[in-house]
């Protein structure tokens, strides 16, 4: 395993937690991600699903996790199952969990192999009077690929047609938006080697460079760093390129005088980290670069202010986006007698800031939430403004990651180098 090895108690805590939630006399079932195919014999690598890595760790293809807490005989309570390894398997493909491994990994005493699930399956499911069964509930989730959670829904209610079936989305995606002590460590880790990544760039970039060249020393540095590599991809966007949201070919040359917008970051051991940060090429803002970078500072700033336990999304947004008027105002990018005759369905603010400020982060990137539910201490959200400004050829984009705190947030990458000042000093013997 590339990364250090997590500390089981992770998992046993939020199985803990797991069953307080659920129906008297009820069983789940997690099955992991599929391993796709591309093309010929060549597959892409394993991307866990996240629920069965937040309630075992096991991190291999395969795998299936069964709860059934109120099961009579105790053995039965937690099996975890894993793929068979043999000769073979360890020559072409490396080391798999053995049952000894997957149980330190996941706390689970009863490990069996994956072969035996059917079995096992049939003859504890009728104990039980509920059957909680795991799929993608994500609000803007786009699965026209069926994965093997919806192939086992499929197959179960077929063969059990008669049990009383429950979603247990509704219950891991109010429990995984509160964080864990271990995931804010691993969380934290993944900042620290992003701030690794930055740190870097300010070094390497300059007129004439690929873009495809700073992706480049981003993933030479996080790799280094036992990171599997990019949370997600990365958007490496200089001039004009910094006003496309998801720009993400980065294959242009930078040039004198342009913003690069790089919205990049790490991955550690499954949970991410998620930074955005707009530098001048030549190392050195113009005074108007500097004003719409310092306007999107003090935004961010703001928006930290209000992030609080309690405040709704909607609430939080409508009041980032009165504040960035006023920037924008500031700027002259809107005239502030037509921002007083602007109508609520279409606000003027969204020609130069169209997206939302923040949005929670874990396991996956766009973590899971109940999007209507007030802030929680607990979560972690970034905060993420912008101002795009196509006509100038200037994107400008900020981004951090946030633990909600009862009395005041704590900013995961606080050190990673954010002012004007700052970044222009550890660019200067670059250029």
């Amino acid at each position: 395993m590339r990364y250090d090895t997590i500390d089981n108690q992770l998992f046993i805590d939020t199985r803990k937690e797991l069953t307080k939630h659920l129906k008297p006399n009820s069983i789940v079932v997690i099955h992991s991600n599929d391993v796709y195919p591309t093309n010929a014999d060549a597959e892409l690598t394993l991307k866990q699903y996240a629920d069965l890595l937040y309630f075992s760790g096991a991190d291999q293809e395969e795998s299936i996790l069964i709860l059934f807490p109120d099961a009579e005989n105790k053995r039965n309570r937690e099996i975890l199952f894993v793929r068979e390894t043999n000769k073979q398997i360890a020559i072409w493909e490396g080391e798999k969990l053995t049952k000894k491994k997957a149980s330190e990994v996941s706390g689970i005493k009863r490990i069996e192999w994956t072969k035996n699930f059917d079995k096992i399956f049939k003859n504890i499911v009728f104990e039980a009077d509920n059957i909680y069964l795991s799929n993608n509930e994500h609000c803007r989730a786009n699965t026209p690929v069926e994965t093997r959670n919806d192939r086992f829904i499929k197959k179960c209610k077929k063969e059990y047609p008669l049990m009383n079936y429950e979603r247990l989305s509704q219950i891991t995606n109010r429990l995984r938006d509160i964080k864990h002590p271990i995931e804010i460590n691993l969380m934290q880790k993944a900042c620290d080697i992003t701030e690794k990544g930055f740190r870097r760039v300010l070094k390497f970039v300059k007129p004439g460079v690929g873009e495809w060249e700073i992706e480049a020393e981003f993933i030479h540095e996080f790799t280094k760093n036992k990171s599997k590599g990019f949370a997600y991809t990365p958007i490496i966007g200089s001039g004009s390129n910094a006003c496309v949201l998801h720009y993400i070919t980065n294959n242009c040359i930078v040039k004198d005088g342009d913003i690069i917008l790089m919205d990049v970051a790490a991955e550690y051991a499954n949970w991410n980290s998620d930074m955005t940060r707009s530098i001048p090429a030549n190392g050195k803002f113009t005074q108007r670069q500097k004003d719409v970078y310092n306007a999107v500072l003090r935004t961010m700033r703001f928006a930290d202010s209000i992030l609080r336990p309690g405040t709704y999304p909607a609430e939080y947004q409508n009041q980032v986006k009165a504040f960035i008027e006023k920037e924008l105002i500031n700027l002259g990018l809107i005239d502030p007698d037509e921002a007083k005759q602007q109508s609520a369905s279409k606000p003027l603010v969204s020609k130069y800031f169209m997206h939302g400020t923040s949005h929670q982060i874990g396991l996956t990137v766009h973590d899971v939430s109940d999007p209507k539910a007030p802030f929680r201490e607990g979560q972690v959200l970034t905060i993420e403004p912008g101002i795009y400004i196509p006509e100038e050829n200037l994107g400008i984009r900020l981004e951090n990651n946030y633990i909600i705190g009862k009395k005041r947030n704590i900013d995961l990458m606080a050190n990673i180098p954010i002012e004007v000042d700052e970044i222009e000093s550890l660019m200067a013997n670059t250029i």
